[in-house]
């Protein structure tokens, strides 16, 4: 004889996995798209997901609202594993009134990051909904803003992950801005203040969903997004494999793996990848790849702002943070989106103690009017101020230029690195010989009966005294000068003589960086 109490409970708990009902979950996957609980499952480790508040209903009267209740509203939320270790989750469903924010679905999601705050875990959250929810008015605008607040919160305290599975818009979109790292996937996913049609009304300019929003957009062109993956499913094992080089919160070291890969191994290609002509370019991410365990780079931010590289790794099982000057694009010059881009990543490593890697081959700060005009000043400073704050071990490997303001700003013994490493290669001085000899010597150039030979004969000298690192390594500026093959085991052997590393910032409330 079945109970009735349990009957209800199995009943009340199939409403619930309907979301929306079968006919929404099916337009839902027609458009290619998983729904909010699917999602979920490939998100996490198998059946380690529990759902709170799963009975939960709006509770909005006016506009025929009371009619239309849905068991959990628009949202899934919980906690699970990944890899073994726990996550929170919210899910939000599209398939139940577009996903929309009422203050049921905010209350759930402020529950879930409260939990995660308290018990020091990450918070991950799947987006795809139409904003907030109109039939609610302010109550839903409320519900936002109590989400805000408890993202800066607990921004540098526990990692927070978004993923953009679907719309964006409106103010929905500052939830996700505020956390540590956002995801979007191509061709389904768009984020915006306004939608096109706003923009042609207010503008009269004609953009596509994709154009204003897409993937492509803010992971190239805004820097909004940070990964852009072919799929939801891609999406989601990106999380999944991010998650993997990140501690639990800002208490906790991050994950330590052990390796197959031998710490003392040298890789003699590296002795050759910098060319002799030192405007050559060469792909620092290959230098990369050669130094680090198994090859394996996890790349952030790959798209936008390509002169300078930024991602996790793993050394000697290790997990890193590595900011690299790139030689390929703008010959690795540093500009505003360049300084950005690797200020707010040094700034989440030093949050979450991952230890920094720098491999600098910088010729300076990008020149001209544009740069200046839109604050290249205070942009540059960001980066600067990023690294002089950071507390976590710092290393820093000059593999070729170090010029200017610039050789300052990549980590400098200057700005409290502990280990400065340079190659044979390196070239550390105020500016490159060329722009030297021209202001130095400019008087005698003009005087000169043959001021290309004579140039020619300065440059050489300049770049025999000056372009290299030994000056800099007899000032004690550089710490030692290898060969490039050994820079693998070098950087391992830093990491563990540094693992017992403290250091502090004065006292303060924070400090005023120059956003």
């Amino acid at each position: 004889m079945s109970d009735p109490n349990l009957d209800k409970l199995n009943q009340l708990r199939n409403q619930a996995q309907l979301g929306g009902g079968e006919e929404s979950q099916a337009k839902q996957r027609a458009k290619g798209k998983m729904t909010a609980r699917e999602r979920i499952e490939v998100l996490l480790d198998r059946n380690s997901f529990r759902e709170t508040d799963a009975f939960v209903v709006h509770r909005e009267t006016n506009f025929g609202m009371s009619e239309k209740k849905y068991l959990g509203d628009s949202v899934i939320t919980g906690w699970g594993t990944i890899d073994g270790r726990l996550v929170y989750v919210f899910s939000q469903d599209f398939t139940v009134f577009g996903g929309s924010l009422s203050r049921v679905h905010a209350d759930k999601v402020c529950k879930i990051m409260d939990m995660a705050m308290r018990n020091g875990a990450p918070v991950i959250g799947l987006n795809d909904s139409g904003g907030a929810r109109i039939q609610e008015g302010v109550v839903s605008l409320g519900g936002y803003a109590d989400i805000f607040l408890r993202n800066t919160l607990a921004s540098g305290v526990i990692p927070q992950i978004s993923a953009i599975m679907g719309p964006c818009a409106g103010g929905a979109v500052y939830s996700p801005a505020l956390t540590d790292f956002i995801f979007m996937v191509k061709n389904s996913s768009h984020m915006f203040i306004t939608g096109p049609d706003v923009v042609k009304a207010v503008t009269g300019e004609e953009v596509t969903f994709e154009e204003l929003g897409g993937a492509d957009t803010h992971n190239s062109i805004s820097g909004v997004a940070h990964l852009a993956a072919e799929s939801e499913a891609d999406c989601l094992f990106l999380i999944r494999e991010m998650m993997s080089y990140l501690p639990s919160n800002n208490m906790e070291d991050p994950p330590f793996k052990t390796t197959t890969d031998d710490p003392l191994r040298m890789d003699a290609a590296l002795d050759s990848i910098v060319p002799d002509n030192p405007n050559k370019p060469y792909d620092i991410k290959e230098v990369i790849h050669h130094i680090v365990d198994n090859r394996e780079f996890f790349e952030v931010h790959e798209h936008y702002a390509q002169n300078i590289v930024v991602g996790f790794a793993r050394l000697g099982g290790y997990s890193v943070g590595i900011v690299a000057n790139q030689p390929m694009v703008l010959a690795g010059v540093l500009d505003i989106k360049a300084s950005e881009k690797a200020a707010r990543f040094v700034r989440f490593c030093d949050c979450f103690n991952l230890p920094l890697i720098v491999f600098e081959d910088v010729p300076g700060f990008l020149p001209g009017v544009d740069q200046e005009y839109n604050g290249i000043i205070r942009h540059g400073a960001k980066l600067l101020y990023a690294f002089c704050e950071a507390t976590v071990p710092k290393i820093t490997v000059v593999t070729r230029k170090a010029y200017g303001g610039a050789y300052c700003v990549m980590n400098s013994k200057h700005i409290r690195s502990d280990l400065n490493l340079a190659w044979p290669t390196a070239e550390i001085a105020v500016m490159g010989p060329d722009g030297a000899v021209n202001i130095i010597f400019r008087r005698e150039l003009a005087q000169a009966e043959d001021p290309v030979a004579r140039k020619a004969e300065l440059v050489a000298d300049y770049r025999e005294q000056f372009a290299n690192p030994y000056v800099a390594a007899q000032w004690g500026y550089v710490d030692d000068v290898i060969t490039p093959r050994e820079t693998r085991p070098r950087l391992i052997n830093a990491l563990n003589m540094l693992q017992n590393k403290r250091d502090h910032n004065p006292p303060k409330k924070h400090g005023n960086m120059p956003l």
